[in-house]
């Protein structure tokens, strides 16, 4: 099957109303219900009329504006709900990622290599080195996450380069 890319515009409608109606992981809702109060109405509902659209047609418009009315009175309730989740959520993936996260310390006169950050102003592309040089700790440091962290004094980082690296 070969698709075209310039009809895009045509199938934008629909992506959108899929990101919008579909149930996100850090709040545990919709972004449509939390702005609106309630649940979509789906394209394939107004033909098929499913339960809820029943109910909801059967219903005399006083009643249905009452409803409406309970609906978005608890739409600030359903917000902090989603805020609580999106917390809790937070703090689950915090907690994920420091199980990764293992502090490593390194002893004076240690051998290490540095990291070169990706943030260059000479990028090389993928064949460009991802460590620099050849270190001897000097003093006593600590390394977390690919980071190199030393007790500085009066500005010096704490290790000497090996001469010929």
């Amino acid at each position: 099957m070969t698709e075209k890319h310039r009809d895009w515009h045509e199938k934008l409608p629909y992506a959108l109303m899929a990101y919008r109606t579909s149930i996100r992981t850090s709040t545990g809702a919709t972004p449509y219900s939390l702005m609106y109060g309630m649940e979509a109405v789906l394209p394939a509902e107004v033909e098929i009329p499913s339960l809820r659209i029943l109910m909801e047609t059967k219903l005399e418009e006083a009643n249905w504006i009452k409803q409406r009315h309970e609906q978005l009175s608890l739409i600030d309730e359903k917000r902090l709900n989603a805020i609580c989740h999106g917390q809790c959520y937070q703090k689950r993936m915090a907690r994920a990622y420091n199980k990764k996260v293992h502090l490593r310390t390194f002893d004076e006169g240690d051998k290490v290599l540095k990291r070169i950050l990706p943030v260059q102003d000479e990028a090389k592309g993928k064949f460009a080195p991802n460590w620099q040089g050849l270190f001897i700790v000097q003093k006593e440091a600590f390394l977390i996450l690919d980071r190199l962290y030393s007790c500085m004094h009066d500005g010096v980082f704490g290790m000497m380069k090996l001469i010929g690296t």
